[in-house]
């Protein structure tokens, strides 16, 4: 179900031409219109993946890692609130990525990021992650081109070998409107209730939306792999940005090939002894 939907998303893996975020609607909807949506969602999708988590928990020999991308006030806290509650939190966490401090500066970039990979049977999203490293420095101009650029290999190198020893990783960019991440953060402002989320970083954020457009767009473009493909997901409107999001975690998962391990004993001659 929403194949068509969910391939449209997908940012092609190897392509020659390089993608262009103009020509991606982030008001898009698909065919589906809310209530459908929130009708697989309440009715399906959440079971669905509440159920397949408890068996990835108890297979123990793959794991999903999800990263969460997009520029300030893209949705990605609330991506978690809304999608990610139907895991269990004893083999699912969330973590969220700052500003490296000085420990974490002392090693290699993805130092700080291999040692929060999720242990077989679970499940770990990311709010930012290592794609910082080729987004915020360049943007900022942290670092020079001669050191960012080289990234974008060394990136897919390790997530190849994640893959390769059974992490699946799923990596969505929330894509916004320069007009909604302003509104975003206006409403911010005059909430007191949200005014802890801002930084003065993210209110500077708007006047460089075109560079951050530019950086994802190269990021998109060569880090989107055949192991580990970007999913572009129209983030101005909530009910559809929660809807493709769990259905593609759904698709993936279900993907793995999940199935309850069988008991390392002979349970049979238990059954007696148990049996009401």
């Amino acid at each position: 179900m929403q194949t068509n939907l969910i391939d449209s998303l997908i940012v092609k893996p190897n392509s020659h031409t390089k993608i262009r975020l103009s020509d991606w609607n982030s008001t898009y909807l698909g065919k589906i219109d809310k209530e459908e949506a929130e009708r697989m969602l309440n009715q399906s999708l959440t079971n669905q993946m509440s159920n397949l988590q408890y068996k990835l928990f108890a297979n123990k020999n793959q794991s999903l890692l999800i990263i969460l991308q997009g520029i300030s006030a893209a949705g990605k806290d609330s991506t978690i609130r809304n999608v990610m509650s139907a895991f269990n939190p004893q083999s699912c966490k969330a973590i969220s990525f700052k500003t490296p401090n000085e420990d974490e500066l002392s090693h290699d970039y993805l130092w700080r990021v291999h040692k929060l990979m999720p242990a077989k049977g679970e499940i770990t999203v990311f709010n930012r992650s290592h794609y910082e490293d080729v987004i915020e420095v360049r943007v900022r101009k942290l670092i020079s081109k001669s050191i960012w650029s080289k990234r974008y290999k060394q990136i897919n190198e390790f997530e190849r070998f994640l893959y390769e020893n059974n992490t699946k990783i799923l990596k969505f960019f929330l894509y916004i409107s320069k007009d909604e991440q302003k509104k975003k953060l206006e409403e911010r402002i005059k909430n007191p209730l949200k005014q802890w989320k801002i930084t003065e970083s993210d209110l500077t954020e708007p006047t460089y939306y075109e560079q951050y457009m530019e950086a994802y767009e190269e990021a998109l473009w060569k880090c989107s792999t055949d192991w580990a493909p970007w999913y572009i997901i129209p983030a101005n409107t909530k009910w559809f940005r929660n809807f493709v999001v769990t259905q593609i975690i759904v698709n993936t998962l279900e993907s793995m090939k999940l199935t309850f391990p069988k008991p390392n004993f002979d349970i049979s001659k238990y059954l007696q002894m148990y049996k009401q």
